[in-house]
C-alpha cells in the first residue's frame, strides 16, 4: 500500500486541481482501490457502461455516461458493496479497416494506439475502474472464445447458412456494409450504384427465442418504459393464420395473414422480387418486364421500398394462383414492396381492406371485392375511393356470412381460423417481425467464423483445442475485390478437421454486435485462459445491477445480449435470464450551434464575430442559433481535455452531473463550468480554514452530537447537515438524480459557511459530512480534503454517512400567514402546536392585525404546519 504523506498540518493554501488530480490517480492506482473481490461475504454491485469504440479520442458524450456509472460505483462502495466496474473496448469494426485503406496502416496498430491514448484519458476523469479486468475485443484471448460461443450456438442448431442478399458495388466488385452506401444507394468509394447480390450467409437463430424475449420484457421494471416499447414493437408479434395457395403448376405458395377471414376479398398475391419461385412463375412473354423490375428492385434500399407514401409499382408473372377458400384464379404479381426477408415473401392482397393493397389494384386495374360491409352502409369495390379497415359484417365470405369482423371473442379471424384449420387449409399462428441475425460480414477487422469449408464433409466447425482462429497480417488493404480474408491463399486454404482433405476456411467475419453481445460475462472473469468465464463467477456477478449508455442503443445491442444471455443459460453456463437488471440511457450532451438556412451548412463558433447577431462570414447570411448534439461535423462540440487542462476532473464531472437529470439532455454552458470550479473552491476554503482554526479538534464521527445539550443555532445546522444527508441519499438510491444532489451540496456548503460557532463538534460533524457526501461526485478533492483532516485511509473507504432522524425533528417552525389566499408574512411558531394553538399565533401576530384590522373574518383555513389562510369579507 503506498503511504500518503498528508495529514492535518500538510495544508495546500489553493485549490490546485492539476496537482491533486494527478497525485492521488497515482495513489488510487499503487494501493489498487478499486480491484473487485470475490471472496469476502458483502453483498455485490455490478456498475456497468456500455464500453466505446476506441476512435482515438473522448467526447463529452462518453464524459457524462461514465462519470454516472462512476458516480453510482463510489456510493455502493461506501455503502458495503464490493462492485465491479469494468472498463474495456469494442475494437472491430469498419473504422479500423477504412483507416488500413487510407492511411496505410494495419488495423490493430492504429486500434491499439486508440486504445492506449483513450485509456489514458479515462484515466484522468478519475473513474474507478478495475483495469485488471480491461478486455479488448479485438484481441484473440478475448475472441477466441467469441468463436466458441459461435461452435455452442452451431452444435445447438442455431447457427446456419442461407443465401441472402448484400449491397454489391459492381464497380470495385466488392461487398458494402449499410454505412458504405450514401442516401442516393451510391458507394462511398467508387460513386457506383450499388445493387443487391445474394450471396451465402451464416446466420444466428434469434428468431427461436422471439417468444421468451418478448414475454421476459415484464421482468425488466428496472428499464425505461420507451426502451421495452422499443424491443417489442422490433420483436413485432402479430397473430393470425399461415394459409397455402397453390399456383397453377402445383407449387405452393404460402402467406402469413393477421385477417384470415378476409381471404374471400383476395384478388391477387404479390410476390417479392427475391422470391425463388418467381423465374419458374415468369411466362416466356413475361420475362424481360421481370426481369428489368428485379434489377431497379435490387438496386433499391428496404426503407425506400416499403415507404408508405412512394408510389406503388409492380410486374405481372403471367401465372395465376388458386384461392384455397373458393378456388378462384388469381394473378401472381411482384413488387419491391414485399420484402423476402419478412414473413413469407408473399402475400395475398385484399384490396378492399387494405390501403397499400387498394392503391396498388386501382394502379393496375385490379378487381377489388368487398367482404367486410360496415354497419349502415353499402360498400362496392367498383366505387370505393379508399380500403375499408374498420369494422362491420363479413359479407360474400361463406361460412363467415354474417359474423362481426374482427379480432374479439366469437368475431371473424377466430371463426376463419377455426374453418381453416378444420378444412386443413391452414392453421392459427403466430409470426415476428423478427427476423434471424445475419452476422456474416465481408470484412476482415472481426472475428474470423471457425468453419473448414470441406467437398466431402460439408461445413465443419473448427475443434476447440484449435481455437483462435486468428487474423492473418500479411494482408492488403483496397477497398476493392473479395474480402481481404478471402484473397490470403495460404490462410485460406487448411486441411479439413474431420477427413484431412484439402479445404478452406470460411472467409466472413461476424457481425461486430457479436463481440459486445457477452463482454459483460467475460468481465466477471476477464483473465481465465481456459474457459470463457468461471461459472461461479459469472453467477456470483450476474447480472449487471446497472447498466448505462445512449437509447441509441436501445434495440440491437440489448436484444442480441438477451438473446445471447439465454443461448448460454440453455447451454448450462448460466442460472439467470436476463442480463441487465435495470437500465439508464442517458441523455446527450448538446451545444450551441450556427447554421446557414440558406445553404444547411454549419458555421464554427470560432468564426462567430457577433454571437448577438451571427452571421455567415462568407455570404453575411443570417445565422440559425440552437442546441444540438456535439459532433465533429456541426462544428459544436467541445475537447473534453480542454476542460480538464482548465478546470480539473472534478469540476468537469460536478458540472455533467448538476446541469441535466442523467436521462434527459444536457445543454453545454461554459458559465454553468466556471460555477461549479467556484463552489469546488469554497468548499476547499471552507475546509481549510476550517482546520487552521480547530487544529486541535479531531473530527467527530457522523451522529456523534446529541440533540439534547446542543444549542439552537447547533440545532439547526445539525438539521440542515442530516437533511443533506438525507436528500443526497434518496437522490442516489432512488432515480439517480444527481443534479439535485449537488444542489444539497451546495445548501450544506451555504449552510456551513453562514453558521456561527466553528468551533462547536456540530460544525465538525458538517465538515465531516460535506467531504463523505462530495466523494462520489468530486473524488479527488474529497480525497485530498479528507486527508488535511487527519483521517485514515481513502474517503472512498469511509462508509457512506447515515442521517439521523432525531436531527430532522423540528422544534419551531416558520407558518406563512395568507389573507384571502395572499402570503402576507410568515411567523415562526412551536413545531408541536395544534390547528387551534396555530390560528390562535396567526391571529395575534402582527401581520393579521395589520391586515385585519376592520375586516370581518369569514372563514380560518389551517393547514397544520404550514400555513393560516384568513377568508374575510366583501
Amino acid at each position: 500500500m503506498a503511504e500518503v504523506e498528508v495529514g492535518v498540518r500538510a495544508l495546500e493554501s489553493k485549490y490546485i486541481p492539476a496537482e491533486i488530480e494527478a497525485k492521488w490517480q497515482q495513489v488510487w492506482a499503487e494501493q489498487r482501490l478499486d480491484e473487485a473481490t470475490e471472496d469476502d461475504d458483502r453483498p455485490k454491485f455490478y456498475a456497468l457502461s456500455m464500453f466505446p469504440y476506441p476512435s482515438g479520442n473522448l467526447h463529452m458524450g462518453h464524459v457524462r455516461n461514465y462519470t454516472i456509472t462512476d458516480v453510482v460505483a463510489r456510493v455502493r462502495r461506501m455503502q458495503g458493496y464490493r462492485v465491479l466496474h469494468p472498463m474495456g473496448w469494442d475494437a472491430f469494426g469498419l473504422p479500423a479497416e477504412n483507416a488500413a485503406i487510407d492511411r496505410g496502416i494495419h488495423p490493430a496498430q492504429w486500434t491499439y494506439q486508440n486504445i492506449a491514448q483513450m485509456r489514458s484519458q479515462l484515466k484522468e476523469l478519475g473513474l474507478s475502474y478495475d483495469w485488471g479486468r480491461e478486455v479488448a475485443t479485438c484481441s484473440p484471448d478475448y475472441y477466441r472464445w467469441t468463436q466458441w460461443i459461435f461452435l455452442q450456438m452451431l452444435q445447438m442448431g442455431l447457427a446456419y447458412q442461407k443465401e441472402a442478399a448484400v449491397n454489391w458495388d459492381p464497380v470495385d466488385q466488392t461487398v458494402l456494409a449499410n454505412e458504405q452506401v450514401d442516401s442516393e444507394g451510391r458507394s462511398w468509394r467508387s460513386g457506383a450504384l450499388v445493387e443487391k447480390k445474394l450471396l451465402r450467409q451464416w446466420f444466428l437463430k434469434i428468431t427461436d427465442y422471439a417468444e421468451e424475449l418478448l414475454n421476459d420484457l415484464e421482468q425488466l421494471s428496472g428499464w425505461p418504459e420507451r426502451v421495452r416499447t422499443m424491443q417489442a414493437n422490433w420483436i413485432g408479434k402479430s397473430t393470425g393464420a399461415r394459409v397455402v395457395f397453390k399456383t397453377e403448376q402445383g407449387d405452393k405458395l404460402p402467406v402469413f395473414t393477421t385477417r384470415p377471414d378476409t381471404l374471400w376479398g383476395a384478388t391477387f398475391m404479390v410476390l417479392s422480387p427475391e422470391h425463388p419461385l418467381v423465374e419458374k412463375l415468369t411466362a416466356p412473354d413475361r420475362v424481360a418486364a421481370v426481369d428489368d423490375y428485379r434489377k431497379e428492385a435490387a438496386a433499391k434500399s428496404e426503407i425506400d421500398r416499403t415507404a408508405e407514401d412512394r408510389e406503388k409499382t409492380g410486374v405481372w408473372t403471367g401465372s395465376y394462383a388458386v384461392n384455397p377458400v373458393n378456388g378462384e384464379k388469381i394473378p401472381i404479381w411482384i413488387a419491391d414492396y414485399v420484402l423476402m426477408g419478412y414473413g413469407t415473401g408473399a402475400i395475398m392482397a385484399v384490396p378492399a381492406h387494405d390501403q397499400r393493397d387498394f392503391e396498388f389494384a386501382r394502379k393496375f386495374n385490379l378487381p377489388v371485392n368487398v367482404v367486410v360491409q360496415p354497419e349502415g352502409e353499402r360498400l362496392d369495390g367498383d366505387t370505393l375511393t379508399a380500403a375499408w379497415p374498420g369494422e362491420g359484417v363479413m359479407v360474400n365470405s361463406g361460412p363467415l356470412n354474417g359474423i362481426p369482423a374482427g379480432k374479439g371473442e366469437g368475431q371473424s379471424v377466430a371463426a376463419a381460423i377455426q374453418w381453416l384449420e378444420a378444412q386443413g387449409q391452414g392453421q392459427g399462428e403466430a409470426n415476428y417481425r423478427l427476423r434471424d441475425w445475419l452476422i456474416s460480414r465481408q470484412r476482415y477487422w472481426g472475428v474470423p467464423i471457425p468453419v473448414v469449408h470441406c467437398g466431402e464433409c460439408g461445413p465443419v466447425p473448427v475443434p476447440d483445442d484449435q481455437l483462435p482462429v486468428t487474423l492473418p497480417e500479411d494482408v492488403e488493404f483496397s477497398g476493392r475485390g473479395a474480402s481481404p480474408l478471402a484473397q490470403l491463399d495460404t490462410w485460406v486454404n487448411v486441411p479439413c478437421p474431420t477427413c484431412g482433405r484439402p479445404a478452406q476456411r470460411e472467409t466472413d467475419t461476424m457481425d461486430t454486435f457479436i463481440d459486445s453481445s457477452w463482454y459483460f460475462l467475460r468481465y466477471t472473469d476477464a483473465q481465465n485462459a481456459k474457459q470463457a468465464f468461471d461459472p461461479t463467477k459469472v453467477n456470483d456477478w450476474m447480472p449487471v445491477d446497472q447498466y448505462v449508455g445512449g437509447i441509441e442503443h436501445a434495440i440491437l445491442h440489448l436484444l442480441y445480449s438477451r438473446f445471447l444471455t439465454k443461448v448460454l443459460r440453455d447451454r448450462g453456463l448460466l442460472n439467470f435470464d436476463e442480463p441487465f437488471q435495470r437500465l439508464l440511457t442517458q441523455g446527450m450532451v448538446q451545444n450551441l450551434t450556427y447554421k446557414n438556412p440558406k445553404t444547411g451548412k454549419y458555421v464554427p463558433l470560432a468564426q462567430i464575430t457577433d454571437p448577438a447577431n451571427p452571421v455567415d462570414p462568407e455570404t453575411g447570411d443570417p445565422l440559425e442559433v440552437f442546441y444540438e448534439k456535439m459532433s465533429k461535423s456541426k462544428y459544436n462540440g467541445v475537447d473534453p481535455q480542454a476542460v480538464l487542462a482548465k478546470y480539473g476532473a472534478d469540476t468537469a464531472r460536478m458540472f455533467i452531473l448538476f446541469k441535466a437529470p442523467p436521462e434527459k439532455d444536457l445543454e453545454w454552458d461554459d458559465a454553468d463550468v466556471e460555477g461549479q470550479f467556484r463552489f469546488l473552491n469554497r468548499v476547499w476554503r471552507l475546509v481549510t480554514e476550517f482546520i487552521s482554526q480547530n487544529p486541535t479538534l479531531s473530527l467527530p464521527p457522523i451522529g456523534a452530537a446529541g440533540q439534547a445539550t446542543l444549542s439552537k443555532e447547533e440545532k439547526t445546522l445539525r438539521r440542515a447537515v442530516h437533511a443533506a444527508i438525507q436528500a443526497i441519499t434518496e437522490d442516489i438510491d432512488g432515480d439517480y438524480q444527481f443534479n439535485t444532489a449537488v444542489s444539497e451540496l451546495m445548501k450544506l456548503s451555504n449552510a456551513l459557511s453562514e453558521a456561527a460557532g466553528k468551533d462547536s463538534p456540530v460544525y465538525g460533524e458538517g465538515i465531516r459530512a460535506l467531504v463523505l457526501l462530495l466523494a462520489p461526485f468530486a473524488p479527488h478533492i474529497a480525497d485530498e480534503l479528507w486527508h488535511q483532516l487527519g483521517q485514515a485511509g481513502s474517503v472512498h473507504q469511509a462508509p457512506w454517512p447515515a442521517y439521523d432522524p432525531a436531527a430532522l425533528v423540528a422544534e419551531e417552525i416558520t407558518l406563512v400567514i395568507q389573507i384571502m389566499g395572499k402570503t402576507r408574512g410568515t411567523l415562526v411558531v412551536p413545531a408541536d402546536s395544534d390547528q387551534a394553538a396555530l390560528e390562535q399565533y396567526a391571529r395575534e401576530s402582527e401581520v393579521a392585525q395589520r391586515y385585519l384590522e376592520g375586516k370581518e373574518i369569514k372563514k380560518v383555513i389551517v393547514v397544520p404546519g404550514k400555513l393560516v389562510n384568513f377568508v374575510v369579507a366583501g
